[in-house]
Order: C-alpha cells, then sequence, then structure tokens
C-alpha cells in the first residue's frame, strides 16, 4: 500500500513538471506567433477565474467565511504585484528571452522567497552554524546563475530535429539566444527575475490572508482581482482590439493550457502531493521543470541550447538544493535539541516559504 502511494506520489510530480514545462514552451509559441504579452495575461487570468470561481462556489459555499471590505481590499492589493504584475513582468522578459531560460529561472523563485522571509524575520540565517553557512553557498549560486545566464551565452548544442512545427511570428525561427540581440536578452531575463521576487514576496506575505480565509477562496478572490486589473493593463497597452482576437490556433492553446491545466489541475495536485509527502518533496522536484522544457522545446520548436543556459541551471538548482539542504539540517538540529518533547517543526514549516510557495505558484504564474 505504502509503495503505491509513493510511486503516485513519484508520478504526480512528473506530471506537475511536465505540466509546467509545457506552459513555459506553449506561452513562449504564442509570444512568438504575434499575441500581445499583456493580452495574454489577461486572457491566462481570465480562464482560471472562470474555472476556479464555480469550483469555490461548489465546494466552499457551505463552509467559507464571509469576505469584508478589508478582505476584498488586502486580495486586491496583493493580486495587483503578485499575480497581475508579476505575470505580466514575466511574459514580457519572455518575450525577449526563451523557454529553457524562464524554466532555469523557475528555480531561484524559491531562494528568493527564502531572502525576503530572513529579511522579515520569518526565517533564520545563522551565520555560525554549518546549516547557515550552506544557505550563504546556496544564495550565492542562484546570484551567479542568474548573472550567467544574463551575460554569458557559449557555444550552441543544436537539436536533432531540424522540422521545428512553429516557425511563425516574431524570433521562433532562430534558435536559443541568437534569436535576440543582446540587450533584448539581459532585458528580458532582468523582467524574469524581477517577476520571481514578486512572486517570492508575495508568497511570504500569504500567511496572514490564508487566515482570513480558505486557500481556495484566497485563490479565486486574487485571480478574479487579477483578471480585472489585467484587462486595464491590456486596454491601456494594446488599443487596437484586432489583436485581441483569438482564432484556433496556439495562443488560443496556450490561454486554455495555462488557465485550467497549469491554475487547476496542477494547483489540486500539487496540494494533494503536499498532503502526502510535504512541501520539500514537491520543491526537490522544481529542477524537472527545466529539464523537461528543453527536450520539449527542442522536439517542437527545434531551439538550440546554450552552454551558459546549462551552467546557469546547474547553479541555480544546486542554489535551491543548498536552501533546502541547509533548512533540513537546522530543523533536525532544533529537534535533537528539544529531545522527546514537542519539536518546534511544525511551526516552521507553516511558515515556510522557501517550499511552500510552489503551490501557490500555479495560480499566478
Amino acid at each position: 500500500m505504502g509503495g503505491a502511494s509513493a510511486a503516485k506520489a513519484y508520478g504526480a510530480v512528473v506530471l506537475i513538471r511536465i505540466m509546467y514545462s509545457g506552459m513555459h514552451v506553449m506561452s513562449k509559441i504564442a509570444l512568438d506567433q504575434g499575441m500581445n504579452p499583456f493580452v495574454f495575461v489577461f486572457y491566462r487570468h481570465t480562464t482560471a477565474a472562470l474555472v476556479l470561481i464555480p469550483a469555490t462556489f461548489v465546494l466552499e459555499r457551505q463552509k467559507a467565511k464571509p469576505v469584508t471590505l478589508k478582505i476584498g481590499a488586502k486580495m486586491f492589493i496583493h493580486a495587483l504585484y503578485g499575480v497581475t504584475a508579476c505575470g505580466v513582468l514575466f511574459n514580457l522578459g519572455l518575450n525577449y528571452a526563451s523557454a529553457t531560460s524562464s524554466s532555469a529561472l523557475y528555480n531561484v523563485q524559491p531562494v528568493v522567497t527564502f531572502i525576503l522571509a530572513v529579511i522579515l524575520g520569518m526565517e533564520s540565517m545563522k551565520l555560525k552554524k554549518l546549516h547557515g553557512n550552506i544557505k550563504v553557498a546556496g544564495i550565492l549560486f542562484c546570484i551567479a546563475g542568474v548573472t550567467v545566464l544574463a551575460f554569458y551565452e557559449g557555444p550552441m548544442f543544436k537539436s536533432f530535429n531540424h522540422h521545428r512545427l512553429f516557425q511563425e511570428g516574431g524570433s521562433s525561427g532562430s534558435s536559443g539566444a541568437n534569436a535576440y540581440s543582446k540587450n533584448q536578452w539581459v532585458f528580458g531575463i532582468f523582467l524574469m527575475t524581477l517577476s520571481n521576487i514578486l512572486a517570492g514576496l508575495w508568497t511570504v506575505l500569504q500567511g496572514p490572508l490564508i487566515e482570513d480565509t480558505s486557500k481556495l477562496m484566497n485563490t479565486t478572490l486574487q485571480i478574479s482581482c487579477a483578471s480585472l486589473q489585467a484587462f486595464v493593463v491590456a486596454v491601456a497597452a494594446e488599443r487596437d482590439f484586432s489583436k485581441w482576437r483569438l482564432g484556433w490556433n496556439m495562443s488560443l492553446v496556450a490561454v486554455i493550457y495555462s488557465g485550467v491545466i497549469v491554475t487547476a489541475l496542477s494547483y489540486y495536485m500539487q496540494m494533494w502531493t503536499i498532503a502526502k509527502r510535504g512541501p520539500v518533496f514537491l520543491a526537490m522536484s522544481m529542477p524537472l521543470t527545466m529539464i523537461f522544457t528543453i527536450i520539449i522545446s527542442s522536439f517542437i520548436l527545434g531551439d538550440a541550447v546554450s552552454l551558459g543556459s546549462i551552467i546557469a541551471g546547474v547553479l541555480l538548482i544546486g542554489g535551491l538544493y543548498n536552501v533546502l539542504w541547509g533548512k533540513n539540517m537546522e530543523g533536525k538540529e532544533d529537534m535533537n535539541k528539544i529531545g522527546a518533547g514537542k519539536p518546534p517543526v511544525v511551526e516552521l514549516q507553516d511558515k515556510q516559504p522557501v517550499v511552500a510557495d510552489d503551490d501557490d505558484a500555479a495560480a499566478k504564474v
């Protein structure tokens, strides 16, 4: 029975990572085919809201806490920077960079969340302890990874698939970083890094909001607010409504996929995985997103992968694992100090944003 449960958990995280990889590649295809990134964010959030609103009504209409004006205002503000701005910056950055680079940067989000939690006093950084130094090493690895991704390309490893399925628009006809000028590439990496910082801040500040209402209600309210906010941004950025039209093409597929599969289905699967195996188990699987993205983009787009992207990915993954390793060592040390008494680890995990952000990320990235 235990073996079957473990197999299901491993299968779930692999499927979750494939879903996220598909999102990176499909979003890139939609943008390369000329879809406005602001309009794309609006459609994604609206699709997600249309899925979440009826689900929330059915599942929580009997037990949901009443949403006051104060709670609604909080949700609106957090949605503005943590969902709308985060999504807009991510897609703008993806417009100037590659799907592989966006999936590589995905690994920096838990580390950024941890840094912000330390700054806000929610996490510890004991530099005189080994686990503190390991955490610092993880942070430095991530900084190095972002720097390498932005400023070093190196030789390109071409895909063995020379028959690209999608060639229209923007830059998809070229491969890897060669499709962009150096300034565009650096700007894209900067925007996506900034998006991860906002996502980290959003994650750190979610604790009090979860206490105000349920997690599903929280997500639904914020996504609904983000849909309205994204509409205002999209109207201001793109006045030509002929460019808002969705045809039977990859743009429509990308919108539906991101809103339904990633936001709704993946969100539920991540909740299930955390309940079965814990948040660390889910966070440890994050590097699979980059691996799957490289494979999928190679088959579908015929993208080449630069040596710089590979080195950056290794550094970012190393940074993630170092921070998780340091936190695990710290937890064991606390357990040993307490001995047979009640350990404080439950409280630590309740406010453990370094690994908890991944299940919430499905609602906004």
